[in-house]
C-alpha cells in the first residue's frame, strides 16, 4: 500500500468504527445471533461433506474473543468447546511485528488481559487451525480485508500459509463494514479472506465442498 491509500486507511478505519458503535442494541444483538447461527450451520454442513468425499475433517477452530463493538461470537465457540471433536483456540499476541499464536481454550481456561486489552487464554498452544474467524472491520466483496492497521493477521495468514497447512479464513464482520463505493486499495502484503460473514448474510460466501 503506497503512503497516499495508507494515510486513507486512517479516516477509514475511523469512519467505520463510528458505523459500528451506531449500531442500535437490538441490531447488535440480533445480528451476532445470526452470525453465530449461521457460522454453526456452515461448519456442520462443510463436516459432513469433507467427511463423506474422504477428505480431512475440520477438526481446530482458531476463533478470536470478541470486543464490545465486534459481533458476539462467545456463545457459540462455549458451544463448539463441548463438541469433543472439536478443539477451540484463540490468539495471543507474543511481540510487535510477529504472527499470532493460539492457544487452546475451554470455557473454564484461565484468562489473562493481553495486548491491546484483549482476553488471552493462559493454556498450552493449540494444534494448526483448520479453520481461522478474523475479525474485521472493512471488507471488499472479493475477500479483501481492512483490519485495525496492526497487520498481526496478514503476518498470521502469510505464515499458515507458508507452513503449508491447509485451512479456511473467514471474516466476522458489521455489514456496515462493506467497502464498496470506497477508496480503498489493499496492501500487496495483504491477504485475501476465503469468505466474510456478516449479520446480513455471507457478503463472500464460504466454500461448501
Amino acid at each position: 500500500m503506497n503512503q497516499n491509500a495508507q494515510d486513507n486507511a486512517v479516516p477509514l478505519r475511523t469512519r467505520l468504527k463510528q458505523r459500528r458503535t451506531d449500531l442500535p442494541a437490538a441490531d447488535r444483538d440480533r445480528g451476532a445471533l445470526l452470525i453465530r447461527g449461521r457460522l454453526f450451520t456452515w461448519l456442520a454442513g462443510r463436516r459432513t461433506a469433507l467427511r463423506g468425499s474422504g477428505r480431512a475433517d475440520i477438526r481446530h477452530i482458531a476463533a478470536f474473543w470478541s470486543m464490545p463493538d465486534e459481533p458476539a461470537l462467545q456463545a457459540l465457540l462455549r458451544q463448539w468447546a463441548e463438541d469433543d471433536s472439536l478443539t477451540v483456540s484463540l490468539p495471543v499476541v507474543t511481540g510487535p511485528e510477529t504472527p499470532l499464536s493460539f492457544r487452546c481454550w475451554t470455557p473454564d481456561a484461565p484468562m489473562r488481559t493481553g495486548a491491546y486489552g484483549i482476553q488471552e487464554p493462559d493454556g498450552p498452544d493449540a494444534p494448526a487451525p483448520d479453520l481461522v474467524l478474523v475479525p474485521t472491520l472493512g471488507f471488499t466483496r472479493q475477500g479483501d480485508r481492512l483490519g485495525y492497521g496492526g497487520g498481526y493477521y496478514d503476518r498470521t495468514l502469510a505464515a499458515l500459509k507458508a507452513a503449508g497447512h491447509p485451512f479456511t479464513a473467514i471474516g466476522i464482520a458489521w455489514a456496515s463494514g462493506d467497502l464498496s463505493g470506497e477508496s480503498y486499495t489493499p496492501a500487496p502484503h495483504d491477504i485475501r479472506l476465503d469468505a466474510v460473514l456478516t449479520d446480513k448474510g455471507w457478503a463472500v460466501p464460504a466454500p461448501e465442498l
